[in-house]
Order: C-alpha cells, then sequence, then structure tokens
C-alpha cells in the first residue's frame, strides 16, 4: 500500500507501525484537511456576511433562511470535526495515534487513510455500531 499526500511523503507500511514517516504523514494529512475546513469556514461567513439582502417575497425569504440554516448546521459539525482532527494530532504527539481505544490494538493504516480520525479498529467499531442499533431498537 502507498497511497500520496504529496510529492515528498508516502504512506507506506514498511517498518514498525506508526513509524516516525507514517505519523508525519498522517499530520500532514490532518493538518490539510483542517486548513481546508476552515477555508471553507471562512468563505460561508464571508457569504453570510454579504448576504444582507431584505427579500421582499416571503417564500425567497424563507428559502433564504432555509439555506442559511441549512450552511449553519455544516458548519457546526466541521466546527465538531476539527475539534476531533485536533485530537488526532495530540495523539499523534503523546504516541497513542493509530492505536484503537477499545482494544490497544493498532488500527490499520488502510482505515486511518481513509479515516483520519478513528480511534476505533474496524472490529471495535463494528461492535460499537451493534450495540448502539441494539440500545436504539430497544
Amino acid at each position: 500500500m502507498s497511497e500520496t499526500l504529496n510529492a515528498d511523503l508516502t504512506l507506506s507500511d514498511d517498518g514498525p507501525f506508526m513509524n516516525d514517516r507514517q505519523k508525519e504523514y498522517f499530520r500532514r494529512k490532518l493538518l490539510t484537511w483542517k486548513s481546508e475546513i476552515l477555508r471553507e469556514a471562512r468563505e460561508t461567513l464571508e457569504a453570510l456576511a454579504n448576504d444582507n439582502s431584505n427579500l421582499a417575497d416571503i417564500a425567497d425569504r424563507a428559502s433564504s433562511e432555509t439555506d442559511r440554516a441549512i450552511e449553519l448546521r455544516a458548519r457546526d459539525r466541521q466546527r465538531k470535526l476539527i475539534a476531533k482532527i485536533d485530537a488526532a494530532l495530540e495523539r499523534i504527539d503523546d504516541g497513542s495515534y493509530g492505536y484503537c481505544e477499545e482494544t490497544g490494538e493498532p488500527i490499520s493504516l488502510k482505515r486511518l487513510d481513509a479515516r483520519p480520525i478513528a480511534t476505533l479498529s474496524l472490529e471495535a467499531q463494528e461492535r460499537h455500531e451493534r450495540r448502539e442499533k441494539v440500545y436504539r431498537d430497544e
């Protein structure tokens, strides 16, 4: 497995799990993701600030307010995502990144590459979701 984040850093499963090269790969991936989210948030805020149109038609106004509410909910989800990204960066710094919070076993590099904020191995995540489903169905 060798995927490219940028020209000079690739993810490789060579060497010990979560070696310095892998940590740097995920640190850059997380920081890039965070900066993209922050850029999108700035653009949204600018658009909302510039959209102070006073629509005369009540349907247009309602539609505009609905669009605005949806956008703000999306930004709130992204704010929570940034907190998860920051937590993942802290785990890289303290050496716990890449290990399942439940079992202590390594999380597969493939899973981390797809979801770099993952805190559970795929098996632990599936168990967690099955338990949630059981409680929801009761």
